[in-house]
């Protein structure tokens, strides 16, 4: 970065002329000007860094000088210099978006702490992160070293996420490059860390079992809901990353007080119709097929196969001997969203709310497909900001809102999460064989066995065998299958799309967050 460039107004300012000299000192192009319509003038030749205003000068006053240096350039701190602290021009000053003030006399020390403050706050805050995340990055580094217990890994992730959102605010790229690798890394030392004992959970073959979708309303959820007084809405949001949460949260917490953030693991294959049946049902796939028949639907089959959840979830409590007054609601479009939006306080009545909210879903499975939304989410950055965009304005917005106003609880949730995929692996199969990009079931299949995770007795896993020789893969990391006889095209069209079904920690460990109205 150059010189920083100051300008400074002052009708006294040959009494300033030590600290003029101090901040040159210092490495800083100051331009002193007696008068706000030389500031004006001089401010309109630019550029400036920051300006430093005297608040009582003649001719025109300090706050009119402020209004039009603002109209040339509102981007620009402006310090204002006051000799007190009258209210009525600190609220003028304050209204026309002054960055600071100083009350006069102001030493060197005062006018160097605004400088940084205001101009090399950036600087210093990425410097700060850069540090930081370097000092941390070591201690992930070490840590992907051991033998990592499930919790662990959510430790991990959780540090890696925090990170990458530090890094983003901070704004300093040099760091990035070095996160991604190391993001990387650990989702190949996840892959492993899965394939090892995805299996044993299943059984149950260990005790160090973490919560699960088909155990998440018994052992999270219902404790929840069961020892609150007052209604509690259950949100969950589909393909919800951690991430997303994250950036979610500030504009959740201006309603909601979170009492308890946690994670859980998606079962695989970490799409809907696998998980969030197994999470209402409190059910694996193969147990859903076969204690409710008609309400499941395999790959194979036509038809919606996430059509039944309500009947699922009453058919969860029943088993588990809960008799509770719930609801269950499915939103699939903004209408729906504003009607339930202004039904909230008839649901007080019950004691759980099932919301399902597909938006990230739809918002995934929309950027493969259209352009304008590749475009808009090209990079995880990105696809958090556009998930961010849509909450503000959304009706879910306003359901939470409305929820808050009548004092429920709140619980946000999901099914599985999604990763930016961008390495295609091959893989050949029949014509029955599912779309799905991150994961593949039938018979037959021939795949590059060192990117996936292969089931070849789905009964292990709790998954419908659909054929005797049924097998599922499900593919590791950030690659994403692809059939050789049209792979190019698959290579040019998917790559860099979001998708789900396979293995990530992205897609795995998601976000269940207990919250109370403020």
């Amino acid at each position: 970065m150059g010189k920083i460039s100051i300008l400074w107004a002052d009708d006294e300012i040959d009494l300033l002329k030590p600290h003029l000299l101090y901040l040159q000192e210092k490495g800083y192009d100051v331009k002193a000007v007696t008068n706000g319509n030389d500031a004006v003038e001089e401010f309109s030749k630019g550029p400036f860094d920051i300006v430093f205003l005297d608040e009582n000068m003649p001719g025109i006053s300090g706050i009119e000088t402020l209004g039009k240096i603002k109209n040339i350039n509102q981007r620009v701190p402006v310090v204002m210099i006051t000799k007190s602290e009258e209210e009525a021009i600190m609220d003028d000053a304050i209204g026309s978006k002054i960055s600071d003030y100083l009350i006069k006399p102001v030493n060197p020390g005062q006018i160097l702490l605004s400088i940084k403050k205001n101009i090399d706050k950036n600087r210093l805050i990425s410097e700060k992160t850069t540090s930081g995340y370097q000092q941390e990055f070591r201690n992930i580094g070490m840590m992907l070293g051991d033998n990592l217990t499930y919790k662990q890994w959510e430790d991990v992730y959780k540090k890696l996420i925090y990170w990458e959102l530090e890094l983003e605010r901070s704004g300093d790229e040099s760091m990035k490059e070095v996160y991604q690798m190391q993001k990387s890394e650990a989702n190949t030392l996840f892959c492993k860390f899965i394939e090892k004992n995805y299996i044993s959970w299943l059984q149950r073959k260990t005790t160090d079992v973490p919560a699960m979708s088909h155990t998440l309303m018994r052992n999270k959820i219902l404790p929840l809901v069961e020892k609150e007084a007052v209604p509690t809405f259950m949100v969950l949001i589909d393909n919800l990353r951690f991430d997303q949460w994250k950036v979610l949260q500030p504009e959740i917490e201006e309603l909601f007080k979170v009492d308890k953030e946690e994670s859980y693991f998606a079962i695989l294959p970490t799409c809907t119709q696998y998980a969030r049946n197994a999470i209402f049902a409190g059910l694996m796939p193969s147990e859903i097929e076969k204690m409710h028949p008609g309400l499941w639907l395999n790959d194979e089959e036509e038809g919606g196969k996430n059509l039944n959840e309500a009947e699922l979830l009453e058919g969860n409590l029943k088993r588990l001997g809960k008799n509770l007054k719930i609801s269950y609601h499915k939103i699939t479009n903004h209408n729906a969203g504003k009607q339930l939006a202004d039904n909230i306080h008839s649901l007080m009545g019950n004691k759980l709310n099932v919301i399902v909210y597909n938006f990230v879903d739809m918002l995934s499975h929309a950027r493969t497909e259209m352009e304008v939304i590749r475009e808009l989410a090209s990079d995880d950055a990105a696809y958090r900001s556009i998930t961010l965009s849509w909450f503000k304005h959304s009706p879910l917005h306003d359901i939470l809102k409305n929820i808050a106003a009548e004092k429920g609880k709140l619980i946000i949730t999901t099914d599985h999460g999604t990763i930016k995929v961008t390495e295609p692996t091959k893989v050949i199969g029949d014509k029955n064989t599912n779309t799905n990009l991150r994961y593949k079931s039938g018979k037959s299949l021939t795949y590059q066995a060192k990117d996936v995770f292969a089931v070849k007795n789905p009964a292990e896993a709790f998954l419908p065998r659909q054929h005797v020789s049924s097998v599922f893969v499900f593919v590791k990391g950030d690659k994403f299958f692809a059939y050789p006889n049209n792979f190019n095209y698959y290579v040019n069209y998917y790559k860099d799309t979001f998708q789900h079904g396979g293995i990530s920690l992205e897609e795995m460990i998601i976000p269940l967050v207990a919250l109370s109205p403020k």
